[in-house]
């Protein structure tokens, strides 16, 4: 979560050019939405505005239908803090244009800054393994930030029962604690902001 908003925060103040800016505000923004919201990477590399990333009253939103979502039983809609609300508009407004460019437009939230198309999942994975390895000296795939937000979950939200598998959309939490546990989902996305909103403002805080 913080790399992802320093990634943002560098190409904000330390990019050469315009083009630049843009891929690192996305490579960026990209971390973080997966940190705050770590659905799988397939689900993540498909997301298009309008549809399964929609803006609600002013709150940006994920909305998987059960048709896209493992096992397919049931929706996955939650809200993505809205601490990253002015960066996504940032990205939508000024970088993902930048990113299309003079190319074939299409609902693709992640843009390609090679193609200008959308991210394949498999590129997209290794760009985010890429980018945490650079930036924490660590490997995280898309899969290891679910495995990372569920520790996170049973480790500091011991108050809200099962919300590490509501969190992954775990229809049986022995599915959680099988795969994932090492150390409704809006209920659950809004619990685990959170926490991690919580580390943000320890790490700000003096001293």
């Amino acid at each position: 979560m913080e790399a992802g908003l320093t990634l943002m925060a560098k190409a904000q103040e330390f990019a050469n050019n315009e083009f630049a800016r843009a891929r690192g505000i996305r490579n960026g923004l990209m971390i973080a939405v997966l940190a705050f919201c770590p659905i799988r990477v397939k689900n993540f590399a498909e997301l298009e505005i309008g549809g399964t990333f929609q803006k609600v009253q002013g709150r940006w939103w994920i909305a998987l239908p059960a048709s896209t979502t493992k096992p397919r039983e049931r929706r996955d809609e939650r809200p993505v803090p809205e601490v990253l609300n002015s960066s996504i508009d940032i990205y939508l407004n000024q970088c993902r244009p930048i990113l299309v460019g003079a190319r074939s437009d299409s609902n693709a939230l992640w843009i390609s800054s090679r193609t200008g198309k959308a991210w394949t999942v498999k590129n997209l994975g290794t760009l985010v393994s890429r980018l945490t390895r650079e930036t924490l000296g660590v490997d995280v795939s898309p899969h290891l930030f679910r495995a990372a937000a569920s520790t996170t979950a049973a480790t500091y939200g011991s108050r809200f029962p099962h919300l590490a598998s509501a969190l992954l959309n775990h229809t049986d939490p022995r599915v959680t604690e099988e795969h994932y546990n090492r150390a409704t989902s809006i209920s659950a996305a809004n619990a685990y902001a959170e926490i991690t909103q919580g580390f943000l403002r320890e790490l700000n805080e003096p001293g």
